[in-house]
């Protein structure tokens, strides 16, 4: 079975209904699909960075329902741990000295730990992480 680790950019097309994400996602088994607890991390943090700055009483209104849309979804999906396995790559990749974002590193591991494919249009990081395999699923076949 293959493990389609969808990295934050490609939940938030899928939030905002991007077409061509929308369609592949539908197109796998829900059980291959899943999420790090990263990118619930990166959701989270996006979401009460949005609460923080409003400044009007619809914008936190509007602010704490998407809050709630989010986490509701975010429950709903397979999530990946950044367990032993995860840390103990992801400290093997530090030591490579691979030059891309903390948190992307970490997908990155995780995704290696299990043998998945990450969903990314972020394929400049991604490609310099050695034997993770990447596709980017907002691009129409």
């Amino acid at each position: 079975m293959t493990v389609w680790v969808l990295d934050t950019d490609h939940i938030s097309l899928l939030q905002r209904g991007h077409p061509v994400v929308v369609s592949k996602v539908a197109a796998v088994n829900p059980s291959e699909i899943a999420v790090t607890i990263i990118t619930i991390v990166e959701q989270m943090y996006g979401r009460l960075d949005v609460i923080k700055r409003a400044k009007s009483k619809q914008e936190l209104v509007t602010a704490y329902s998407l809050l709630r849309e989010t986490f509701n979804r975010l429950c709903q999906a397979n999530i990946l741990d950044f367990d032993e396995a995860a840390f103990d790559i992801y400290n093997e990749l530090l030591k490579q000295k691979i030059r891309i974002g903390t948190q992307d590193l970490r997908i990155a591991a995780i995704a290696l730990s299990l043998n998945g494919t990450v969903c990314t249009r972020n394929l400049k990081d991604f490609e310099k992480v050695p034997n993770l395999k990447i596709v980017d699923w907002s691009i129409p076949s």
